[in-house]
């Protein structure tokens, strides 16, 4: 059979046409969210329950980055915004940890509290509400929220005293604490003692005589106190589940690392805060923050170790802790 020849004319315009399309294709990928597969992009929003654009896009970098360099065989992993609200109002949480797995094409969004901060009266404060968060920062002893990249590491567990469960019966409450390590402006998370455990404290603190339990010390006492949740409240500046989400997190990393990404880092709260102060709309910008947070607190600060370390460690000085006092004994066996 013979061919029939393609004026080049025709040839050319094909070319031409093959080009266009081509252009397009690569115009409208770049449009794309970066290879999000479409269930987890499902999830992806501003409401509460989602997970926002940029804070899943960095959170999954992350994991993949890390499962590229082998440190992560985990099929899971964690993002936290801190920029949400951590109380909805009338005692509902706001969900602001997420955890991905995309394995199994599994997303759950959790509460979880963020740094209190620290009031140093007369000096300075940085203190943060319950709702929202306005200081974060990375220095020791801040009590503050730092945005990154970090690891979950090893799993300790620790026993804090007994509490009452019933007529005259007590349990133990141990508590499972996952060190963090993090990377950048995170990197001395290990020396703040940054992890996530259980919203969960003993208050009151007494001593009680019981020298046969195991955890007795040489006076046969032991520590006894009333159990606390406050899940959805502030912590110390780690990440706090509540315990029934604790129970399901902690064994998913006992022993097998992975990835937590926590937004914002400093480079976003300067971007925002700079907004912020000439009262600009976020809107129509690449920037993001939660609305209703932003309303609430204004401009966004983030306080750098170089320059808050210094202020703690003068207001240490200045205003020395009294000297430890021993546990009451407990008034009521």
């Amino acid at each position: 059979m013979r061919l029939k020849s393609v004026p080049l004319g025709v040839v050319a315009g094909l070319l031409l046409v093959v080009i266009a399309l081509t252009a397009s294709v690569r115009s409208f990928g770049a449009m794309l969210p970066s290879d999000i597969p479409a269930w987890l992009q499902a999830h992806v929003g501003d409401s509460d329950g989602q997970i926002s654009q940029v804070v899943l896009e960095r959170a999954r970098a992350l994991y993949l980055k890390k499962v590229a360099q082998g440190a992560v065989k985990n099929p899971c992993y964690f993002a936290m915004d801190a920029t949400r609200p951590g109380d909805l109002g009338n005692g509902v949480p706001g969900r602001r940890y997420y955890v991905v797995c995309e394995a199994s094409q599994s997303f759950r969004a959790i509460s979880s509290g963020h740094g209190g901060g620290r009031n140093l009266k007369g000096v300075v404060d940085f203190s943060n509400g319950r709702r929202c968060a306005k200081n974060f920062g990375n220095a020791m002893d801040s009590e503050l929220t730092a945005g990154g990249e970090y690891m979950t590491g090893e799993a300790k567990t620790s026993f804090k005293g007994f509490y009452r469960i019933g007529a005259k019966q007590d349990s133990a409450f141990l508590r499972t604490f996952i060190q963090f390590d993090g990377e950048g402006e995170a990197a001395n998370a290990r020396q703040r003692v940054i992890g996530g455990h259980a919203a969960q404290v003993l208050r009151g603190m007494c001593m009680r005589k019981n020298p046969n339990s195991s955890y007795a010390d040489h006076d046969g006492l032991v520590p006894f106190g009333k159990l606390v949740d406050y899940a959805g409240g502030r912590s110390n500046g780690c990440t706090s589940w509540s315990p029934a989400d604790a129970r399901q997190i902690i064994p998913m990393v006992k022993d097998n690392p992975t990835t937590l990404y926590i937004y914002p880092e400093s480079r976003d709260i300067a971007a925002v805060a700079q907004k912020a102060a000439k009262a600009h709309s976020l809107s129509g910008s690449s920037l993001y923050w939660n609305a209703s947070c932003l309303k609430e607190i204004g401009v966004p600060k983030f306080w750098p170790k170089k320059t808050l370390e210094p202020i703690i460690a003068q207001y240490r000085k200045d205003h020395p802790a009294p000297p430890p006092q021993p546990v009451p004994i407990c008034k009521e066996q």
